[in-house]
């Protein structure tokens, strides 16, 4: 697909921010036989590749496979689903999961709730066509890292939460929901961060605080966090926690200087004080920062692997 930058028109230079200065490379994916590559999930596809997805099968077998939605972190404003973050997904394909790897509207492009609504309809087209990727509809994981996390988060919390739809990217009588979760250091309490940050020992750099004008969480919301309580209250994904929301996996590394891990932790106890103690995993890593190769080791992948298998292979 050709896509021509010249007639999108960006509310911000994401080039020109130092959230993205250094972007991951794209991901070698030519030994995968069955794939297919940048299938627009919604109707509006024409000028980007911000609402595409990558389907990777399994070489062999046609039975309906469980999916794993891989969705890439890149501070709301960078990145693409084709680059090394898909890398400990795509190790799924090895173990019979399908993987679904997804672009959403960065927020250069539009604010929240944008990026929310673009995966929530990819879970809906996933639905709508899985008979003919033989995936399976209803077995649906969402993995991903930092930005990826968050939204990862969000399809485990916020099915049926009206103002987070929008029904005309597609497939309106699909459900949105997941059935298992995994959260790699992603964000919830936007406000909290600096502090939180503050307490580690990992103050933000002057000019790189959460609550700055420019952040990257200040750029998805449309304004500066602190000048907005109400319209951070309704991105944070706590706000939306219900007792059927899916089963968690949470992975943060405590030396993480981006997004402090205290953010994971409000999260796991929010949910098991709603959801129960069993439908949440919550584990911290001493020493691993922000995006730490670690967590995409054989040994931990296997490890969200089995966890996958627990809750989605054994429903």
């Amino acid at each position: 697909m050709t896509i021509n930058f010249q007639s999108i028109r960006k509310r911000f230079d994401p080039d020109a921010h130092y959230a993205v200065a250094l972007q991951p490379s794209q991901a070698y994916t030519h030994h995968f036989k069955r794939k297919y590559l940048d299938i627009p999930y919604t109707p509006f596809t024409k000028r980007s590749l911000s609402h595409t997805l990558d389907i990777y099968l399994p070489d062999e077998g046609n039975e309906p496979f469980p999916v794993i939605l891989s969705i890439h972190g890149g501070a709301f404003m960078g990145c693409d689903k084709a680059d090394m973050q898909v890398l400990p997904m795509l190790d799924g394909v090895h173990r019979g999961y399908a993987v679904v790897a997804v672009n959403y509207r960065l927020s250069w492009e539009a604010t929240f709730p944008a990026l929310v609504q673009d995966v929530k309809a990819a879970v809906r087209w996933v639905r709508g066509n899985a008979k003919w990727y033989h995936l399976d509809p209803a077995r649906i994981a969402a993995w991903g890292g930092s930005a990826g996390g968050y939204l990862s988060t969000m399809l485990g919390v916020s099915e049926g939460i009206p103002e987070l739809e929008d029904l005309s990217l597609g497939y309106p009588d699909q459900p949105c929901s997941v059935q298992a979760v995994v959260d790699w250091f992603g964000p919830t309490d936007f406000l909290k961060m600096d502090e939180q940050l503050i307490a580690n020992d990992l103050p933000p750099m002057k000019g790189t605080e959460h609550s700055s004008v420019d952040s990257p969480e200040s750029l998805l919301l449309g304004s500066k966090i602190t000048d907005i309580p109400e319209r951070v209250r309704a991105a944070n994904p706590e706000t939306y926690i219900r007792e059927n929301a899916a089963p968690f996996l949470i992975q943060h590394g405590i030396a993480d200087f981006t997004v402090p891990y205290q953010q994971s932790i409000g999260l796991a106890e929010n949910l098991k004080r709603v959801c129960g103690e069993e439908r949440v995993v919550l584990e911290l890593f001493e020493g691993f920062e922000h995006g730490d190769h670690r967590l995409g080791s054989p040994v931990n992948v296997n490890r969200v692997l089995d966890f996958l298998d627990q809750h989605l292979k054994c429903a």
